[in-house]
């Protein structure tokens, strides 16, 4: 197995970024896009993360190749909502089930701990068992979950809503 490193995600990542992302949107319904991204068009998601404050982007590389990347982005626009932010974590089909999501996400909250955050949330579409055992082995519990949320490959799916505070008490 080859080392892999954690780094923050720069423009050049974007092509491959978006190759990731739109195998979710083609193949599950994970994430609820529809239509695959070109670069053009998933620029604008990447310009919302930067190397400093509360929204991030983190890649993990293996032999120069991006294999997944974790985002904290803004979850909603009105400025009381600033204090919380939502995750996500992403991987190559192909490397799922080694760590890397762990890895991501635990270098992204390493990253994050000196932040004005006071919530993560994320939202995962279920059933998706794997997504929801992640998120809770790093402090993230359920909070309820809302049904029938979004239509995709002829049906509806629910989405569960977890959080955490940035600190955990040990």
């Amino acid at each position: 197995m080859a080392d892999t490193i954690i780094r923050p995600a720069t423009r050049a990542d974007l092509p491959r970024l978006t190759e990731l992302y739109n195998y979710y949107i083609i193949n599950t319904p994970i994430t609820f896009d529809l239509e695959p991204y070109t670069i053009e068009t998933r620029t604008p998601w990447f310009d919302e993360h930067s190397d400093t404050g509360r929204h991030r982007m983190i890649v993990a590389v293996e032999d120069g190749t991006v294999i997944g990347y974790a985002t904290s982005s803004r979850f909603r626009s009105k400025a009381a909502y600033n204090p919380t932010v939502e995750s996500s974590v992403y991987c190559a089909h192909e490397v799922t089930g080694r760590g890397i999501g762990s890895m991501l996400y635990r270098a992204l909250f390493d990253i994050l701990a000196t932040e004005d955050i006071n919530r993560i949330v994320a939202g995962v579409t279920i059933p998706n068992d794997a997504s929801i055992a992640l998120h809770k082995r790093f402090g993230f519990y359920e909070v309820g979950t809302f049904t029938e949320q979004g239509r995709k490959f002829g049906r509806y799916w629910d989405v569960t809503w977890l959080e955490r505070p940035l600190k955990i008490a040990s």
